[in-house]
């Protein structure tokens, strides 16, 4: 990696770039009944990296140069994130009380309004896809196959199966094969959608740098989640933002009960190595997703 990138610069830019769009897409306090504008605006501005953007940032740069492609597709992306993180902190699912260092939804506005926020998140990250402005900047393959991407990603067969997955698991010793399922359908699939929909809004990305990116996107996505995994047993609340210690309490299925620490690390270390020589074909267009999957080696939050 280039010792001249600025990974905290382009994460600065990342966050900023889709925190402007989504003020403007996110409906207004008091637009909505009650408090579920407020609901849903205290979760999707409540910080974080935005990672997600990032990434369909970094994508869409590799492939064509500019980031402005990727734009509405990676605000969608952290509204479906933000809600999952919503949905995630639930009683009836992990019982979180603190998310980025402040009140989880629930705990601040009732569980009701909570489910309410998270579905209307979700929902509208898809009235945001299909809006004629949007569209219009598209061609009808590039459109169709970013919506399909993300849509895969949080449905049945990504993000929900993982969570369906890990809630049926709790207690349960799994397999390797299936471990593997759950982390990359839970994290996995979104980070996926992230990286894939950025190349296909460039518009250009050949068979060889969607391969490419494909292998990169399915290896970093099993190492985030290894690396949360990692930080869940090593980490501490105040760094964090949120409990540790609350995969062991709920005796949930993950990297560090099957494996042990240190074979989890080096399977982490082996994944990132793996997914930046993916990224050989890009020069130096690939710089920003390469410092990304070394960040989720080393992160700390």
């Amino acid at each position: 990696m280039s010792a001249d990138f600025d990974l905290e610069s382009f994460l600065d830019r990342s966050k900023e770039t889709v925190e402007s769009y989504a003020d403007g897409v996110l409906p207004s306090d008091h637009k909505l009944p009650g408090v579920l504008g407020a609901s849903m605006r205290y979760s999707f501005f409540a910080g974080g990296k935005r990672f997600r953007p990032a990434l369909a940032f970094a994508a869409a740069e590799a492939v064509c140069g500019r980031v402005e492609p990727a734009l509405p597709f990676a605000t969608a992306i952290e509204m479906i994130h933000t809600y999952s993180l919503i949905h995630d902190d639930l009683p009836a699912m992990d019982d979180d009380e603190l998310r980025r260092g402040m009140p989880t939804n629930h705990v601040k506005y009732g569980e009701a309004i909570a489910i309410l926020a998270g579905d209307a998140l979700l929902s509208d990250a898809f009235t945001l896809l299909t809006d004629p402005k949007i569209v219009s900047v598209y061609d009808g393959l590039t459109i169709t196959r970013c919506i399909n991407e993300i849509a895969k990603a949080a449905g049945s067969t990504g993000m929900v199966a993982g969570q369906a997955m890990d809630v049926l698991s709790e207690g349960c010793q799994l397999d390797l094969p299936t471990l593997e399922f759950l982390h990359i359908c839970k994290t996995g699939a979104l980070i996926r959608a992230s990286v894939l929909t950025g190349a296909y809004s460039a518009g250009i990305a050949n068979e060889e740098q969607l391969t490419a990116l494909k292998s990169y996107a399915s290896r970093l996505g099993l190492a985030f989640q290894i690396a949360d995994d990692i930080l869940d047993v090593e980490g501490d609340t105040e760094t964090l933002g949120k409990p540790v210690g609350s995969d062991e309490e709920r005796n949930a299925a993950t990297y560090p009960s099957r494996l042990g620490m240190q074979e989890s690390k080096e399977l982490l270390a082996e994944l990132i190595d793996q997914a930046v020589e993916q990224l050989a074909i890009f020069g130096e267009k690939g710089e920003a997703l390469k410092a990304l999957a070394f960040y989720v080696a080393g992160r700390d939050r």
